[in-house]
């Protein structure tokens, strides 16, 4: 076996990813699988922008487990990748040398380890979003697959478009016909032979907790930056006190500070009220503005959505507390705006007896599932129709679907441009000796059997 490290620096924590795949088998597709995963304690890369050296060291407990899971003699020969996302890329816009010096922190770190290091770097949002699409599509053998013959098969199904719902941002990525208007939404990829067109875009600001974040601001700046601010996203019963630096600490919301100092403090009461949540959360989209023939939102292209789709993240996780805690189906966008409904109107007291392991999140899901109905609904365009297409996943199997998986295939050149060759393998050539084996012992049998029935015979004679 091979195996290979991908460390997913996410906004609001780093995962660690570890793959295996038989070493004689680099091209196959559906071979790869997941052999083990880490999460690092405490929050993501990008979080410790005042002290980078603790970023690296952050990483040392998930490393030293890939030591034990992945057998000593093939250390060296395992590859080490760290890629960045959207915390990143917002830290990078904010100060480059504070995260160029946290980068250089992690890759110090990863080099003290015997693995094939082979860098540490920001993804862009573009690259995040294709590198999902190919993560979903490669585990569900979209791309080609192996025949029981072992010959190469090009399935006969389409690929599915792949939704991604991180800290920071989101990506929607889909293959697609129609004309790409803007050059930057195109990517043009030759997997396997087959040349696919896909559209694919990232949201900087709109992950799960820059969503938050930026909801707070336009509730506090509705009131006014009072003592005492009601926020009709949390359930009745909850309060809380936060300092405004916790709201404007980041690029997603700079633009909305206010004059007053940073640490003031303000008190938000929950009111639990969806319809004023769905206002509010309604006024972070840009539905207005589009310089193209159809736009998503804040003036970016999108074609139509077509096909099948697999959203995961915390798209997931916000479909599967719906399904979960709330008991509640998802098949259609009136499904989740109700769940959604329900959600805001529940008390806190009542949140926290349905679901009591999940406390400090609790509070949001009421701000977050209204956000993912507006997102997929107004946002993108999902209808009665297309909507029951979106397949709410965390894995493909035993395989966890995000872009790190699919980086990894990419940078160890797994997935070739071409087609491999007829490859009447090793493999193949077993088989035909096998049935050739077997019909040969299925005849020999046979005569033997005949023969041996006309001996018994004979011999009653």
């Amino acid at each position: 076996l091979q195996y290979g490290i991908v460390l997913d620096a996410g906004s609001s924590h780093t995962a660690m990813f570890i793959y295996k795949w038989p070493a004689d088998k680099e091209n196959d597709t559906g071979v790869v699988s997941e052999h083990g995963t880490c999460d690092v304690e405490g929050p993501g890369i990008s979080s410790y922008s005042s002290n980078p050296p603790a970023a690296g060291t952050s990483l040392e407990h998930c490393l030293n487990q890939a030591l034990r899971d992945v057998p000593k003699e093939k250390h060296a020969s395992t590859p080490l990748y760290l890629g960045a996302t959207a915390g990143m890329r917002l830290l990078n816009i904010a100060d480059p040398q504070v995260s160029d010096a946290v980068l250089r922190a992690v890759a110090a770190t990863l080099k003290t380890y015997p693995f094939d290091f082979r860098g540490a770097k920001i993804l862009s949002g573009e690259e995040e979003g294709v590198f999902g699409w190919v993560t979903a599509n490669y585990l569900l053998e979209n791309f080609i697959k192996r025949g029981w013959l072992g010959e190469w098969i090009q399935p006969q199904k389409k690929t599915l478009g792949a939704m991604d719902f991180g800290g920071a941002s989101t990506q929607i990525t889909f293959e697609t016909r129609d004309m790409i208007e803007n050059p930057r939404n195109e990517v043009m990829l030759k997997l396997y032979g087959q040349a696919y067109k896909v559209y694919t875009h990232s949201f900087l600001c709109y992950g799960r907790d820059q969503v938050l974040k930026r909801l707070l601001s336009k509730l506090l700046q509705a009131e006014s930056y009072q003592e005492t601010v009601s926020h009709p996203c949390w359930p009745v019963g909850y309060n809380k006190s936060l300092l405004l630096s916790s709201t404007y600490d980041s690029p997603c919301t700079e633009k909305e500070r206010p004059s007053l100092a940073l640490n003031t403090t303000v008190t938000l009461i929950g009111t639990g009220n969806g319809n004023l949540c769905a206002l509010h959360v309604s006024k972070l989209f840009d539905f207005t503005n589009c310089a193209f023939s159809r736009c998503s939102f804040d003036g970016v292209f999108q074609p139509e959505v077509s096909g099948n789709f697999i959203a995961f993240s915390a798209f997931f996780y916000t479909v599967d507390f719906i399904r979960t805690v709330m008991g509640r189906p998802v098949h259609l966008p009136s499904d989740l705006k109700d769940a959604a409904d329900t959600i805001c109107a529940t008390s806190w007291s009542e949140l926290l007896q349905k679901a009591p392991k999940l406390e400090k999140r609790l509070p949001d899901y009421c701000a977050v599932s209204t956000f993912v109905y507006l997102l997929t609904t107004k946002g993108y365009s999902f209808n009665n129709h297309s909507f029951p297409n979106i397949a709410f996943q965390k894995k493909v199997g035993e395989t966890s679907i995000g872009w790190a998986l699919g980086y990894m295939l990419n940078l160890t050149n797994m997935i070739p441009a071409e087609k491999p060759s007829s490859h009447k393998s090793m493999l193949y050539n077993y088989w035909v000796i096998l049935i050739l084996l077997f019909v040969v012992t299925t005849l020999t049998s046979l005569v033997t059997a005949i023969c041996l029935l006309r001996h018994s015979k004979s011999s009653i004679i």
